[in-house]
């Protein structure tokens, strides 16, 4: 009976690997389709649009410039931050739309092409890899106006900056992790779409985007514990030239999510195909 089961332990490892190894090939050789689909999203989302590509920066600086009023005012009391606040909360909000757009890409990839997935065969991870490109095009364009911030802000350039960029591959990483579990759900049910951005909005609050981790209370608790803050404050730390204050935390989380990411590659690559079927019948 032992021996049994170990064969059969082994067949499904097997089974995992090939179609892990199925699925990158597929993201590697559809390089070339998932860059088209990009591009034409991104003349799409901006071509349609009055304001164009300032759309990018809109949600990060409105929610920043709230905050910022708030705190110079004294409506609210936030905890020293060390750094310009203006600066601080802009980063924050910016790195936080990142992640956001990074959790939301495959569901939103993958449900606008409903139409073509019916109709056309085609590797389903293309739409992954497309949507992975419209986020580091759009992140990009947010770097761009937080490091105007640092330097008009008298933050100033410190040799940690230049790891920036990969502290933000690092939290599209995170993000797309997380998102490709939601996917398959997402497609079957609208309504995981509006519990992902309620709770988002939830997880915001209980994150240091827009003030500092507090010193004391069960607020500092749920912070400390919370795995997005270490994305958070370490791309931030980094771009400000702070201490790291998380990072063993940090490569201890990023070092989980790389076999998520598989598990949740090859979930994608298993499911779709089947929720295909069942939306063409």
């Amino acid at each position: 009976m032992g021996l049994e089961t170990r064969v059969y332990q082994k067949e499904n490892n097997l089974r995992f690997g090939k179609l892990l190894r199925a699925s990158l090939t597929d993201m590697v050789s559809s390089r070339f389709l998932a860059t088209q689909l990009a591009v034409r999203d991104i003349k799409a989302q901006y071509r349609q649009s009055y304001f164009g590509i300032l759309w990018a920066f809109i949600t990060p600086l409105t929610t920043a410039f709230v905050w910022i009023f708030l705190n110079s005012t004294g409506t609210i009391r936030l905890t020293d931050t060390g750094v310009p606040y203006p600066v601080y909360a802009f980063s924050g909000t910016l790195l936080w739309s990142i992640i956001k757009e990074a959790i939301n890409t495959p569901i939103s990839s993958t449900n606008a092409a409903k139409s073509i997935l019916t109709k056309i065969n085609f590797p389903k991870e293309a739409l992954v890899v497309s949507g992975i490109f419209k986020l580091l095009f759009n992140s990009a364009i947010k770097v761009l106006l937080l490091v105007v911030f640092i330097f008009v802000f008298g933050v100033g350039f410190h040799w940690s900056l230049l790891l920036l960029p990969f502290a933000l591959l690092a939290a599209v990483f995170f993000g797309i992790t997380i998102g490709l579990f939601l996917t398959p759900i997402g497609m079957l049910y609208k309504d995981v779409g509006r519990l992902i951005s309620f709770g988002l909005g939830f997880v915001m609050y209980v994150t240091p985007v827009v003030y500092a981790i507090p010193k004391e209370g069960i607020m500092r608790s749920i912070m400390l514990w919370n795995p997005f803050t270490p994305v958070i404050v370490t791309a931030r730390d980094l771009a400000l030239g702070q201490p790291l204050q998380f990072l063993p935390y940090y490569i201890g989380l990023l070092l989980a999510c790389v076999p998520l990411l598989f598990v949740g590659l090859v979930f994608y690559r298993v499911s779709i195909p089947i929720i295909v079927e069942r939306m063409s019948a």
